[in-house]
């Protein structure tokens, strides 16, 4: 754990980013910088995590986008979705709609069914989906059954929360 130093002689403190602040010196304003100091520091080392799982996420919507570039150039529906767990993705699906003439083959669903034949069970406990626009209904119904954590859509990968079932 990075710590704050207080440099007396010099009248400051030198915070993990090694940036020197000045510091008054008489008691009570010297103890709220340093606390102030400490808190920025906390800020500063877990959004340092924050932008690490920000590119993680960023990195499954392009794979969710690839997708649906896939399903584009095989003259389907232009969406794409895929389903992660543990950090890893478990089931992708371009939608397959008009390749298969199937109205279900949603690139929703299509994650949803590769993953559950990667994992070999039906329930997806604690999977997470990235898609490219937001989940139909009957999608979302599907998630919620197969017990999909939560759900995440389009470029921005705005949070549409837990699935739900009606």
């Amino acid at each position: 754990m990075p710590t704050i130093k207080a440099d007396m002689t010099k009248n400051c403190v030198r915070s993990i980013s090694g940036l020197l602040y000045p510091v008054p010196m008489h008691g009570f304003c010297h103890r709220r910088f340093v606390l102030t100091a400490l808190a920025g520091s906390f800020v500063a080392v877990f959004g340092r995590a924050a932008a690490a799982r920000d590119a993680l996420t960023q990195s499954f919507i392009d794979k969710a986008f690839e997708m649906k570039r896939l399903a584009e150039r095989a003259g389907d529906q232009p969406y794409g979705a895929v389903v992660v767990r543990g950090g890893r993705i478990v089931g992708f699906g371009p939608s397959r709609v008009v390749v298969r003439g199937d109205g279900t083959a949603h690139a929703e669903r299509e994650a949803m069914r590769d993953a559950q034949a990667r994992l070999g069970r039906k329930d997806l406990s604690g999977c997470v989906m990235y898609s490219t626009a937001r989940p139909c209904a009957d999608c979302e119904r599907a998630a919620a059954q197969a017990g999909l954590a939560r759900m995440y859509y389009g470029a921005d990968a705005h949070d549409a929360g837990a699935p739900r079932g009606s």
